[in-house]
């Protein structure tokens, strides 16, 4: 039941490595595609790399100023009829690099001639030859099942490459204290292997972040889902008013992903509204404000901008998660019916 967690605080030096070794690459690769006439960028991934996707739209819509979409896999396999790329930049994001649809999608945006980057794990993958450019994630091999480490290798990679097009020497440098600050996030551990036991009973959920930290609330759930078996449902904080909270009934747990940001007055409104349901609330935050109404506060030690907070935010939820599955008597490093590597077409 170790390699998980083995694998969990491995994070700060996959990252330091990220930055130190890949970022002359992607300094290059920056230089090429500020000589082309790149008006918008199409991301293509799958599960945990898909959420990292997710970071992708918010900063490089925020940061670089580019709209982004959200490739349709299927539209390449399935029905055959692949939209124009004119002026595009299409990302792909796949730990194994392996899978046949995002393959695809690279494969025809070679053929149409726009430029195209795979952000993997597995340099000598099919999608890193399908690719004009690569970005090695750095990560060493990942052997849980569940992707931690690649995963915010993704989010690194991801935020490299956006730092680069704007060629920013002050973002560069926040940045660079990130695997810091990761590093005193994983001393929260302790505090959350005892609070995991008073949820070992719980079925379902919801987990909860907007902007930048929506991807989180992805990633989180996911984590949940896939090692504790647990409903966990995510959503943007705007995203449950409209509907879904009207699940919430005395003692729903819901676990919001809220550090300080702008973002933040729209999460305390939200849960003032939640408190009147008296719903469960899990907060992972570094913002006392947030923290002193939860019924479980998870402190973030050291802040960060906004736009790098899911990089740290992610990490109490991937050791929720895996103490949550021991608690439950589950092996986080097996979870039932799940292989490492997946493939879709």
């Amino acid at each position: 039941m170790e390699q998980m967690r083995h694998e969990v605080r491995e994070q700060p030096d996959v990252l330091r490595a990220l930055l130190e070794k890949e970022y002359p690459t992607i300094r290059a690769i920056a230089q090429e595609l500020r000589q082309r006439d790149i008006r918008h960028v199409l991301m293509v991934a799958r599960g945990s790399s898909g959420n990292a996707a997710t970071y992708a739209k918010y900063l490089f819509g925020t940061a670089n100023r580019l709209p982004v979409a959200m490739a349709a896999p299927s539209l390449y396999t399935v029905y055959q009829t692949p939209p124009s790329l004119q002026n595009t930049l299409v990302v792909a994001i796949s730990q194994s690099g392996a899978s046949p649809d995002i393959i695809a999608v690279v494969e025809d945006a070679r053929a149409q001639g726009a430029p195209t980057i795979a952000m993997t794990n597995a340099p000598d993958s099919p999608l890193a030859q399908a690719a004009e450019r690569v970005i090695y994630l750095q990560a060493g091999q990942e052997r849980a099942v569940a992707a931690t480490k690649t995963y915010t290798a993704e989010l690194m990679a991801v935020a490299l490459l956006s730092v680069a097009l704007n060629d920013d020497a002050r973002a560069l440098e926040q940045l660079r204290r990130v695997p810091e600050a990761v590093a005193r996030t994983l001393e929260v551990e302790e505090s959350i292997q005892r609070g995991a036991e008073r949820y070992r009973y719980m079925t379902g959920c919801a987990v909860i972040g907007r902007g930048y930290n929506y991807a989180s609330a992805l990633e989180v759930a996911l984590k949940l889902k896939e090692l504790t078996y647990t409903g966990a449902t995510p959503y943007s904080s705007a995203d449950f008013l409209h509907g879904p909270i009207a699940v919430v009934e005395p003692g729903f747990p819901v676990l919001l992903i809220a550090p300080g940001g702008r973002v933040l007055p729209d999460l305390m409104s939200l849960m003032a509204e939640l408190q009147q349901r008296e719903a469960e609330l899990l907060v992972i935050s570094d913002d006392p404000q947030p923290l002193e109404h939860a019924q479980r506060p998870i402190r973030l030690p050291v802040t960060v901008d906004e736009w790098l907070s899911p990089i740290v935010a992610v990490v109490p939820g991937q050791l929720l998660a895996y103490h949550l599955a021991i608690a439950k008597g589950l092996d986080p490093d097996k979870p039932r019916g799940l292989r490492k590597v997946t493939q879709t077409r």
